[in-house]
Parts: C-alpha cells; sequence; structure tokens
C-alpha cells in the first residue's frame, strides 16, 4: 500500500486501537489477540492500530512488539488495514518503524518520544528521520511531549512525501484551526483525545471528521452507530449516547490516571472477550468499578 492509499483510507470511516491481550501471568497472548481481531473486524473500521496507546505500546519488550504486529497483519490481512504504533527516542521509534514496515504493516502511528523535552526544532529531526526510515506512510501524534505547530508540520510536509496523516490528542482549538487553515488537504487528520467521541462533533466541524474510538474494543456495534450519527449529523442520537453511555463512562475512566487504558480492557472482560490484565504501571478497575461499568453497558443496551 501506498503511502497516497493509506492517507485516503484515514480520511472517512472510524478507526481503532485494539487492546493487547495478556494472560494471566501478564504475558502476551496471541491466541486471544488473533481471536479479537477476528471478532472486531467484521464491524466495519476503516483501519485498527496495533500496538497502540489503548494497546499499551509503552509496556511491550522488542520481542513483543514484534509478536503482536505479526499476529495482527497475519490475522487482518485483506480485511482490514493495519497501523503499528511506534515511538520512544528516534533510533528506537526508527526500529520499531522499520521492523513494522518488514512485517508487512500499512503504516505506522509515530506516537511521542515521552520523557525528554525538545525544541521544535529538535520534533522536526525526529519526525523527518522516522519518516526517511520508512517507506510507508506515517501518521504523527501530537501529544505530550510531541507538540508540533503548523510552521513545524509545513516545514514536514514538504521534506517528507510520506508523512500523510496528523493525530490531534491535545485538543487546543487555535492550533487545530492554524494546522487545518495552513495545511488543507495535505494530511489526513484524526481526532485522538481520550474518549475521542466526547469531542466528535466538535472536531468535524473543525475539518477533522476522523477519529479513534477505545470503545469499539467492546462496544462496537455502539461505537460505530455513534460515528455514523456524527457523520450524518444526528444530533439526537449523538446526545442520546452521550447522556446514555459516554459521559457516565467518562466519570469511571476519570477516577484514576491511567484509566483511559483499564477502563476498556475491563469492558472486554465484562463483555467476554476477555484482554488479561493491564501492565504496571497501570492498574486495573476495583471490584466496585467494574460493577458500575457492567451496569452501564447494560442500562445502554451497548452491543
Amino acid at each position: 500500500m501506498q503511502p497516497q492509499d493509506l492517507k485516503q483510507i484515514l480520511s472517512a470511516g472510524l478507526l481503532s486501537f485494539p487492546i493487547t491481550d495478556f494472560d494471566e501471568q501478564g504475558n502476551f497472548n496471541a491466541k486471544s489477540y488473533a481471536e479479537r481481531l477476528e471478532w472486531l473486524a467484521p464491524y466495519g473500521a476503516s483501519a485498527l492500530f496495533a500496538a497502540g496507546g489503548t494497546g499499551e505500546f509503552f509496556s511491550l519488550t522488542p520481542s513483543e512488539y514484534s509478536d503482536v504486529i505479526k499476529t495482527a497483519v497475519d490475522t487482518c490481512r485483506g480485511k482490514v488495514p493495519i497501523l503499528a504504533g511506534a515511538g520512544g527516542p528516534t533510533r528506537s521509534a526508527i526500529a520499531f518503524a522499520q521492523e513494522a514496515e518488514r512485517l508487512g504493516a500499512h503504516g505506522i502511528l509515530l506516537l511521542p518520544h515521552y520523557l525528554t523535552e525538545a525544541s521544535q526544532d529538535g520534533l522536526i529531526r525526529h519526525v523527518e528521520e522516522v519518516c526517511n526510515s520508512v517507506d510507508f506512510g506515517v501518521v504523527v501524534y501530537n501529544r505530550a511531549q510531541c507538540r508540533l505547530t503548523a510552521d513545524s508540520l509545513e516545514i514536514l510536509a514538504a521534506r517528507c512525501p510520506n508523512l500523510i496523516g496528523f493525530k490531534d490528542g491535545i485538543g487546543e482549538i487555535e492550533l487545530m484551526v492554524q494546522i487545518w487553515r495552513r495545511m488543507g488537504d495535505r494530511f489526513s487528520y484524526l481526532g485522538g483525545l481520550p474518549t475521542a467521541e466526547v469531542y466528535a462533533a466538535a472536531y468535524k466541524a473543525l475539518g477533522v471528521p476522523v477519529y479513534s474510538s477505545a470503545v469499539f474494543n467492546f462496544v462496537p456495534q455502539l461505537a460505530m452507530d455513534f460515528y455514523h450519527a456524527v457523520a450524518k449529523d444526528d444530533h439526537a442520537t449523538v446526545n442520546r449516547l452521550l447522556d446514555d453511555f459516554f459521559l457516565p463512562y467518562l466519570k469511571i475512566r476519570n477516577r484514576k490516571a491511567g484509566y483511559a487504558v483499564s477502563i476498556v480492557k475491563a469492558g472486554a472482560r465484562l463483555v467476554g472477550h476477555s484482554g488479561g490484565p493491564v501492565r504496571a504501571p497501570l492498574t486495573d478497575l476495583t471490584a466496585e468499578e467494574d460493577a458500575m461499568l457492567l451496569d452501564l453497558i447494560k442500562k445502554s443496551g451497548a452491543k
């Protein structure tokens, strides 16, 4: 798949980040992970991001990363495109990106480099070096320590033809408007704030109609219904699902730091598709919080 083909795919539809399955000892469970992807693929997501943030990329060893991406590519071949997460310091990000390309992924989501602060010049160099290390498409995730400006993205767009996507995880409206007005259709634009459904209608108005859904991991039909309601400006359905599911969901998610991932794994387990526990430093939901989430799933009629 050429970068521009991937850009076209990412310009419409719902995206999602499958959780990474671990067994009770915390080891990668390839069988369960493949079964999860087979379950989710028919629901119609435009693309799936293997080993992304919700997939606990930050906790995987290099060998586990290879196993996750290979399993995803092999399982979803001919069904749905797979993008791989890749991040960390520049040379590590390059190694992950090149491994994902070798294994047959269709592109990468370039996650933040994490701890070290960096100037715009440093961020440009980081993204450029990763893009130049591979031939397939790259989507950069603007979040945490990676906060690219419109000026920086314009430079990168000129230097990196395979940089085809921009995912926003900051939620700074002024910056997003600047980027959209400056760059136009040079990129596909993805909404990437945690629990993106809460921001979906506002981002669509900004020119960002595509977003990634974490709840697709355990209520895939509800996630698709919500996406289609936003796309059709069906405000009644959007508001009903916000009130009945997403806003109460946020109350549980916001109880502890790191629950944006933990609550998704809990949801998958509660609907019969367990992906095992989260890895440290994340923590699983308590029994009380599990009960709250199960009650919400049942009351909303989510599927």
